[in-house]
């Protein structure tokens, strides 16, 4: 039996088929509605559209769904982890509300990450914006270690105080402070950074590309250096990792230095006097990095 001609599924080349400012006439018989849809269906998509929609698609650098994804991951880990913290810190004598902290803070991190990047960095915002793989496995490896030893150096001596002189707690307020600080910092100089800012170094001096001195860069000239350095210490104060810090602080520095030199070799060829000034007058505040 004949009927009224099927529809197309909808597919991603159709996308830019539609004519969203076409009317049709209210009065027209069902047939001619349909048919006049299935046409809008029906062409083809130009190469320059399916082009433009490309890294949105799943397995694409700018990927929807593998965004939606991270966040929704990183979502759940933030509000699991600071529930757990949270509950054993209140009900419980055990230090080992430490590490759910570290993973909160982890993931805290990783979405602003993205965040401040596409409010403020938008054409720039894509999956590695979140920095999950960044620097892999260096990155995974101490923090994988990290937890082996906050968990490890808690349950098999639960009672052992590792801080000289009893100061202890006031070594993890301190901890505490410089996560709240660090994350601070480097979220307030991606944002006022805007599209000057980069995960990666710039090896060319783009339009629009201007050198910050400002705001926040007029107290520290690499603020997001500064905020992950201090930020990734104080984790490792309030998880009471010995090692870690140690291992942490000669790491970071080493490459945080190297990073600087390497950078500001290309600021300069940049911004010439302009930032070899900028770079007398403001610090680091990064230990032996002036």
């Amino acid at each position: 039996m004949d009927g009224p001609p099927r529809r197309r599924p909808w597919s991603p080349d159709s996308l830019d088929t539609l004519d969203l400012g076409r009317t049709m006439d209210i009065n027209s018989d069902t047939d001619a509605e349909l048919t006049d849809t299935d046409k809008l269906f029906s062409s083809a998509s130009p190469p320059s559209s399916r082009d433009a929609i490309l890294p949105y698609l799943p397995h694409q650098p700018k990927s929807l769904a593998g965004i939606a994804t991270r966040s929704f991951c990183l979502g759940i880990a933030l509000s699991a982890s600071t529930t757990a913290a949270l509950t054993i810190l209140l009900n419980t004598a055990s230090p080992l509300w430490r590490l759910p902290f570290f993973f909160a803070s982890l993931s805290l991190f990783h979405f602003l990450e993205f965040w401040t990047t596409a409010a403020y960095n938008t054409p720039a915002a894509e999956i590695s914006s979140f920095l999950l793989t960044s620097n892999w496995p260096s990155y995974a490896i101490a923090h994988g270690f990290a937890t082996f030893e906050c968990l490890v150096t808690h349950l098999l001596w639960p009672n052992t105080h590792w801080a000289p002189l009893g100061l202890g707690p006031v070594l993890v307020l301190a901890g505490l402070a410089l996560v709240v600080v660090g994350q601070a910092v480097r979220s307030v100089a991606m944002i006022h950074a805007g599209r000057s800012f980069n995960h990666l170094v710039q090896y060319r001096r783009k339009s629009g590309h201007v050198l910050v001195t400002d705001g926040i860069y007029a107290v520290l000239r690499h603020p997001s250096y500064f905020g992950f350095f201090w930020w990734a210490l104080g984790t490792q104060m309030v998880m009471g990792n010995v090692v870690s810090f140690v291992g942490y602080a000669v790491v970071l520095w080493k490459f945080f230095s190297s990073r600087i030199r390497h950078e500001e070799e290309y600021l300069v060829a940049f911004f010439g006097g302009e930032y070899v000034d900028y770079r007398r007058r403001v610090g680091t505040r990064i230990p032996f990095v002036p």
